[in-house]
Formats: C-alpha cells, structure tokens, sequence
C-alpha cells in the first residue's frame, strides 16, 4: 500500500505543476547475474522513468521527493527522501545446491539521501536506506560519484558506486543458518562488507524525442559475501536496453 501511496503522491505532483515539465519514458528488458550456486540469471521486464522538476524526482526505477535543496546555473543540490527496489535473493528451487534454504526475497529501499551536481554534469550521491519490508531488517549506505561525456551522437554517463552492506543484510543473503545446512553446506554467518561496481548508461537518439538507452554494470560482492558457500562468483552484472521517449507537457 505504501508504494502505491508514493506513486500516486509522484503523479499528483507532477500533474500540479505549473510550468512545462519533461518526462522520459520508456520500457524493456532488465537482466541481472545472480552469484549463488546454480542460479540462473533473472531477466525481468523494466519501466524506465525519468523525471525532475525540483520537488520530485524519477531515476529509472527510483523515486524521490526533496525537502531541502538549490538549484542555480552551474550547480545543484537537495536531500530528498527515496524508495528504489533490492533486486537480489532466491528461492530453494533455483537450483539444486540451494535445495533445503529458505527463501531470500527482494525488497523496497527507502531513506534519506544527498545529491549534488556540477555543470549538469558531475554529480555525486549519498544514500543512507533500510529496509521497508523488513526482510534483511536493515541499512545499506550507498555513495555514487559521476560525469557525463559525449562522443559523437553518444552520451555516455559513467559512474563508481560504493555500497555498504551491514552484518544483517550480508547474512540475510549470503549467510546458512544451522537449519539449512548440510554436510556440502556447512552454516555460515557472515560479516558485514564494501560492494563496490562501476556502470554507465549509453543514450543514442534516433529524433529529438526517441533515443535508444542501455545501462551496463558491474559489481564486486564483499569479500565475506564470496566466501558464502552458497556463491560460485564474486561479481553481479546487470544490464539494461530500452528505447525512451521524451516529451514536454
């Protein structure tokens, strides 16, 4: 119910506004690695939304609404409130390593986080999130530092991301409690850890409204994390290609 609250509240806001806003919108398919023994990869189909008009905020599938914030020609700055969704988790039948565990599901993030920019151009990103759903029962910390370049028709918006992961969350879906362990799964409760990654997202427009967008990433798993016996890898990539189209209302 709170999720549906928050996009209503982001569609309100943006039908309320005064002045002409921009909006991207597009939609394709989202793939994503999973580290654990046997797993296959998860392949789902994924909104892009992208939207922001100083008061709410859409970053792909992340949505924001700032309370605190300025924006002047060369720079830009808010704290805002945000929810995005955790993609990561499996169930016993994913493969037959993880037959006997119980269920590690995905989850909705939400907290405070800081954002600042330079030039429309680099930027850099503090997000402090918990748990909504309670299911790791927990806070990540995620920093993002980035730029934007052009190369030809391209643009290309690279950026690092580091993101903490406490005791709880890496135990939640890394970790083998006594009851699912085996004599090739011995228990294993795992401390907390750095996930550091590199992606970017590549836009080429076809017209002045419809571009082709692609996001690549990849992530290195704590060092705790890999040494799961639950994990056969040590990285997560992930990736995106959609076709976007922008339009002013």
């Amino acid at each position: 119910m709170r999720h549906i609250f928050i996009f209503f509240l982001f569609i309100v806001t943006i039908l309320s506004a005064e002045s002409k806003q921009k909006l991207t919108l597009g939609f394709g398919p989202y793939i994503q690695s999973e580290p654990y023994k046997g797993a296959s990869n998860l392949i789902v189909p994924s909104p892009v939304i992208f939207y922001d008009n100083g008061v709410v905020y859409a970053r792909w599938s992340r949505f924001g609404l700032y309370f605190l914030g300025e924006k002047q020609k060369e720079y830009a700055w808010g704290f805002s409130l945000t929810v995005q969704p955790r993609t990561l988790g499996y169930k016993a039948s994913d493969s037959a390593y993880l037959k006997g565990m119980g269920e590690r599901k995905s989850t909705f993030e939400g907290g405070l986080a800081f954002s600042a920019s330079y030039q429309n151009s680099k930027y850099i990103e503090i997000m402090l999130l918990a748990d909504m759903l309670k299911n790791y029962n927990s806070w990540v910390t995620r920093v993002e530092i980035g730029d934007k370049y052009k190369a030809g028709k391209f643009t290309f918006y690279p950026s690092i991301v580091l993101l903490y992961q406490p005791r709880k969350f890496v135990d939640y879906y890394y970790g083998v409690k006594k009851s699912e362990a085996r004599s090739d799964r011995p228990a294993y409760s795992p401390d907390g850890g750095l996930e550091y990654g590199v992606q970017t997202y590549i836009k080429y427009p076809f017209t002045d409204k419809l571009s082709a967008l692609i996001n690549l990433r990849y992530d290195k798993i704590p060092k705790s994390a890999k040494k799961s016996p639950l994990t056969d890898k040590d990285y997560i990539y992930s990736g995106l290609a959609s076709l976007i189209y922008t339009f002013e209302f």
